[in-house]
């Protein structure tokens, strides 16, 4: 799975806002980690409260894919190698 850029905007299946995503890979306070961290769109942040955490197969339809320059494709790559070390650290 490739992630979607940050400032994408997004629909969720059976949703009818749609969605722009703020962040990427968060952790809730379970423990679970979700793809992307979300807002609703346009308004943006209105409080934590309106903050959603989703996956990629959650995602329905993109409206707008946002910004991917060599700065994103750098963080993605160090993102992925990070990722892969620490699957290894979790085999051991």
């Amino acid at each position: 799975m490739v992630l979607i850029p940050i400032g994408s905007v997004v629909k969720l299946k059976d949703a009818q806002k749609r969605i722009m995503i703020v962040g990427l890979l968060l952790r809730n306070g379970d423990g679970k980690t979700y793809d992307y961290m979300g807002c609703p769109y346009p308004e943006g942040v209105l409080d934590l409260d309106s903050m959603m955490l989703f996956n990629h197969e959650d995602i329905e339809d993109i409206s707008f894919f946002g910004l991917d320059d060599s700065e994103r494709q750098i963080f993605i790559k160090n993102l992925e190698h990070g990722l892969e070390e620490l699957g290894k650290q979790n085999e051991n």
